[in-house]
């Protein structure tokens, strides 16, 4: 409470420093103006008859110039911030004061204030924000040539972003070549061929590669990149696992004979198991469910070290494709651990599980009545968990907002990966018999739970502030991409806004009605310099008649 009265009253200060600012920058200009158009001396015994003289002569048109300006200064000002907050996400004004005005005021900053005891909670939850914020491979990420390059050829439209494909070529780098590569021709065709940023380019280096050797790292760059369907790239796929599992073979036996040929093994090992995931991709897609699945469970028994693929993902999506629900929560018995790092496949998928049991019978006139059974709360709590990981899935579950295709990479807990969740989860939800229903009458509840501001989480840690800068690197430019907590806009918007409204309805109103507004503004400049005929009266007779002409005369 302490900390949020805090936030509060700096929030209320800046709004106030603003106004202010802003009033007087005003004040300030329409002073120059009268100097600079009427000559007004600045001696202070000449200044009130000018002033008062000036009063009487105005004209309505000066009242309608005048706030016009106004409102074309605060509109241009209005629509100045508006751009900078929609491409920034922050108030130009507003960080300008923070960043420069605030020190010269005698302001504090937030981030310095903090005593010894939270700056250790804060260094924790930062480094836990900093893992979270990691980009991660997909592991449902499409097939480049097969259905990304297909998808161009029909819109016109890029769906991956060269962050996205550079990000790729790093993996492929790190996976598919080892120090030694230097040493076998078609090895070291394909470790320039990674590197390359033009396609065609890395797809004539494999064709080389090829005429050299049975190289397994060809096949798979032409599998991904120059197949244009799934059923040509299983074909390449089932050729680069026959030339790759005898390299895994030969490194295996020599992978204790020293560094070089242990770093051997480790590639062998990763291209083997990326070629036998693919293959159970390309089953998967081209309707061999049950046999994806079987190939999937083969190779987490074979290598159940390497969880970096998250195998574990592809194999839920294809068991809950088959219906196989009791497969589905033995795999997230395993898998949905305190221990283990959460995403939105293994969260959603146990909603869904439990929403499964209640969907079908849920009313929410029923529940409100009598109040949500066991079975509907545990259902319930764990939507909210699932929403609480990543608030953005259920809009495309619930289709808000439409889907694209997923991205190669995605960020956990952000618009990526709720886009990349749904592209194939969707389906599964709609099948079950009301469980979009409870999702749609129960996901917004979640935020109620969660502390606002969101500097401590609920059942997981606080929300990363890092994962709308990540994913507009990741998604494409045509995608409206999903914010949260959503922002709201910035005093000086507000202010600027009302400000600019305000002028212009008196310039309307005085163009419309020039002697009454005449009258309204002269009795208001007649009360605005009132305090001040007040004081300038008492400081004459205070003051000595000689002193207060020499200060005149200054």
């Amino acid at each position: 409470m302490a900390e949020a009265a805090a936030g509060f009253l700096e929030q209320l200060k800046s709004c106030f420093l603003w106004s202010w600012t802003y009033l007087w920058t005003v004040w300030f200009f329409i002073v120059l103006f009268l100097v600079y158009i009427l000559r007004v001396p600045l001696r202070i015994n000449d200044n009130l008859s000018t002033v008062s003289m000036f009063l009487n002569t105005l004209t309505p048109k000066f009242y309608v110039a005048l706030t016009g300006t106004s409102s074309l200064i605060s509109g241009l000002i209005l629509i100045f911030e508006w751009w900078y907050f929609r491409k920034y996400g922050t108030s130009f004004i507003e960080q300008v004061s923070v960043s420069h005005l605030r020190p010269l005021l005698g302001g504090v900053d937030n981030n310095s204030s903090n005593n010894s005891n939270s700056s250790n909670g804060d260094s924790d939850s930062n480094r836990q924000s900093v893992s979270e914020c990691k980009v991660w491979r997909n592991p449902l990420n499409l097939f480049r040539g097969a259905e990304y390059n297909r998808y161009t050829w029909v819109t016109g439209r890029e769906p991956l972003t060269y962050y996205d494909m550079n990000l790729s070529a790093q993996d492929h780098q790190t996976f598919f070549t080892c120090d030694s590569d230097h040493l076998r021709p078609a090895d070291a065709i394909m470790q320039k061929a990674w590197r390359e940023r033009n396609p065609q380019a890395r797809i004539s280096a494999a064709h080389e590669a090829l005429e050299i050797n049975e190289c397994a790292t060809a096949y798979i760059l032409l599998a991904e990149e120059e197949a244009t369907t799934i059923a040509e790239a299983e074909k390449l796929f089932k050729q680069a696992l026959k030339a790759g599992d005898g390299c895994y073979r030969r490194s295996q036996q020599l992978q204790h004979h020293g560094s070089q040929y242990e770093a051997q093994h480790r590639r062998d090992t990763n291209v083997l198991v990326y070629i036998k995931r693919r293959l159970a991709m390309c089953a998967r897609r081209l309707g061999r469910t049950r046999e994806a699945a079987k190939m999937m469970r083969d190779l987490m028994k074979e290598f159940p070290l390497l969880s970096m693929f998250n195998i574990h993902e592809n194999l839920l999506e294809a068991l809950l494709e088959l219906q196989a629900y009791a497969d589905v929560q033995a795999v997230l018995a395993k898998y949905d651990d305190i221990s283990l790092p959460k995403s939105a496949t293994i969260c959603y998928t146990a909603a869904l599980l439990k929403a499964r049991a209640v969907s079908d019978k849920f009313s929410p006139e029923a529940a409100s009545r009598r109040g949500l059974s066991t079975a509907e709360m545990n259902a319930v709590e764990a939507i909210h968990r699932a929403v609480e990981f990543n608030p953005h899935v259920p809009k495309y579950l619930l289709e808000m907002k439409s889907l694209i295709l997923p991205p190669e990479h995605i960020l956990k807990r952000g618009d990526s990966e709720a886009i990349a969740y749904a592209f194939f989860h969707l389906a599964h939800w709609k099948r079950v018999e009301g469980a979009l229903n409870l999702l749609h009458c129960t996901w917004e509840g979640t935020f109620r739970m969660i502390p606002y501001p969101l500097e401590k989480g609920h059942l997981f840690y606080p929300y990363p502030i890092c994962t709308e800068t990540a994913d507009r690197e990741l998604l494409p430019s045509f995608h409206e991409v999903s914010v949260y907590p959503k922002k709201e806009l910035p005093f000086f918007i507000l202010f600027t806004a009302g400000l600019c409204s305000f002028t212009a309805m008196l310039a309307l109103l005085t163009h419309q009605f020039p002697e009454l507004m005449g009258v309204f503004a002269k009795a208001f400049l007649s009360t605005l310099f009132a305090p001040v005929n007040f004081v300038m009266d008492k400081v004459e007779s205070i003051l000595p008649s000689s002193l207060w002409h020499q200060l005149t005369r200054i």
